[in-house]
């Protein structure tokens, strides 16, 4: 047996050469590497509350069915969510997260060779899910920290088969209007399936409008997506969930791995979708610091483009890195984009004050 059989196998081009996800470092990871005891993480976009009461006591009653399938299209949530959106059943997808529904969608629609067009710079797993299926990645740049729909609209070709918009923007934390999204796809040939990914639209201005009740009927190739990872403080479930036309839901549905959104995410779920009015005063606690926050930067004279999320961006270029490194000694864990920026989640009051102060004393604007 040679080296290479016996240790390494054999795996597809696409994947040998794939990009791996970078998540957030953890606080414990930053302590043992600086030798600091108190730092603290703004690195994940994660809600810094713990589960709401009622999750906890559905998770509880929830174990009891542990040795037990979920239902494999989890039919209470989508019902759920339905419902409150005011649309039919059948135009709600379920899936692991918003990031498992967008590898759903290429692994649905992309064949090697086939365009997948999105801003750049943007989600990380874009070109990470486009690669793996062999397609070809079509980046447009962004104006001003946000999307240039344009671009995006004069990119698409006979191969285009997907258009990836984050709405808001990570890491950027911009956010435009349905009527731009609107004008985008009457451009778009309806065989090219629009995904608006709004992982953050609880956190953004109510004025920039609702996809889902203004476009959604309009347009049959748009798929919005949305999650449950961040305003309802459910990250670790892994539980997302979609709008569609009917047609394009079954066909995503198809490539749902079995029971993929376990029992205990959907019980969490469906807790917190009966919790609205503690979400809502969550989210409004989230957006009020963040107001906070970015006024102060602005204040200390950081040129940094408004944020409709539960983050800002620093757009510090080639001083990300020294800086990333400088605040991490001091205990602030955040996003780096090397040669970019630092994107930085809003935390507690107390959190926000100390990543405010680090960067004071690392950075002086």
């Amino acid at each position: 047996m040679t080296e290479s059989r016996r240790s390494h196998g054999r795996p597809r081009p696409a994947v040998a050469g794939l990009p791996a996800y970078k998540p957030g470092k953890a606080a414990e990871q930053a302590n043992r590497e600086h030798n600091i005891t108190d730092a603290i993480k703004l690195a994940s976009n994660e809600s810094p509350f713990g589960p709401l009461d009622a999750v906890r006591a559905a998770v509880e009653a929830g174990l009891d069915k542990a040795n037990r399938y979920a239902d494999h299209r989890a039919t209470a949530v989508r019902s759920r969510i339905a419902a409150i959106a005011g649309v039919d059943t059948e135009s709600v997808m379920v899936g692991a997260g918003s990031a498992g529904l967008l590898q759903q969608l290429v692994l649905t629609y992309v064949d090697p060779g086939d365009e997948v067009i999105y801003p750049w710079r943007s989600f990380e797993v874009y070109p990470v899910f486009t690669q793996l299926v062999g397609g070809t990645a079509i980046t447009t740049p962004l104006a001003g920290h946000a999307f240039d729909l344009d671009a995006v609209a004069a990119a698409v070709t006979e191969r285009t088969k997907l258009i990836l918009l984050a709405n808001p923007n990570n890491p950027t934390g911009t956010a435009l209007p349905m009527g731009a999204f609107a004008e985008l796809l009457e451009q778009v040939p309806e065989p090219v399936i629009v995904v608006l990914d709004e992982a953050y639209r609880e956190f953004m201005d109510p004025a920039l409008g609702d996809s889902v009740s203004d476009l959604l009927d309009r347009y049959p190739n748009l798929v919005v997506l949305r999650t449950f990872s961040k305003a309802h403080g459910l990250a670790a479930f892994r539980v997302g969930y979609g709008f569609g036309h009917p047609d394009v839901v079954e066909t995503i549905d198809r490539t749902l791995v079995p029971f993929v959104v376990n029992g205990l995410a959907q019980v969490a779920a469906l807790a917190a979708l009966d919790a609205a009015d503690e979400v809502a005063a969550r989210v409004a606690s989230v957006v009020e610091e963040r107001r906070r926050v970015h006024a102060e930067l602005v204040h200390q004279g950081w040129p940094l483009p408004p944020s409709e999320t539960n983050f800002v961006w620093l757009p510090l270029g080639d001083r990300t890195d020294e800086i990333t490194l400088d605040m991490e000694r001091r205990g602030i864990v955040a996003r780096p984009f090397s040669g970019e920026g630092l994107r930085i989640t809003i935390g507690t009051a107390e959190q926000n004050d100390r990543f405010l102060q680090a960067l004071a004393e690392v950075a002086p604007s």
